[in-house]
């Protein structure tokens, strides 16, 4: 990825942080966000144990989601960018399925219907490069008003 352009989303107010990959033209979405925010951690640490034990489990049922799992470097909670297991829409859609409860469909039913799903016909860069700005600029709104 030459240019990384961040997302930052909100579901039950914990971000999920995403990625637009210009090589593939789709977002990658922090697996770890989302593992901590399915499961209501707040503790980095047993958040990516958490995922470390479930992502084992799922590699010996052969599942997909460890398959379309790929690692890319993100900003960490120390500050620093490390590597981090990044999904796509789909892989994000089917790690959903894996939690039980209603947090979890919520979530997902949430997730389909944000501006992540993928459309039938492929975005040109200029409206890809809009949307971006667009919600960049309500994000600073936000934080300036506060």
């Amino acid at each position: 990825m030459s240019k990384a352009k961040i997302s930052i989303r909100f579901f039950d107010d914990r971000e999920v942080r995403a990625v637009w990959d210009e090589e593939n033209a789709k977002w990658w979405f922090s697996v770890l966000d989302i593992v901590a925010m399915l499961t209501n951690q707040n503790d980095y640490t047993k958040t990516r144990n958490y995922w470390k034990y479930l992502k084992a489990r799922l590699k010996k049922e052969n599942s997909q989601v460890v398959s379309a799992t790929t690692q890319l470097k993100f900003l960490a909670p120390d500050g620093k960018k490390r590597f981090a297991d990044m999904l796509d829409y789909n892989g994000i859609i089917a790690l959903g399925k894996e939690f039980p409860g209603k947090k979890a469909n919520r979530f997902i039913e949430w997730f389909t219907y944000n501006d992540a799903k993928p459309n039938k016909q492929s975005h040109s860069e200029k409206i890809v490069e809009k949307r971006f700005n667009q919600q960049n600029q309500r994000q600073r709104n936000v934080y300036e008003r506060n």
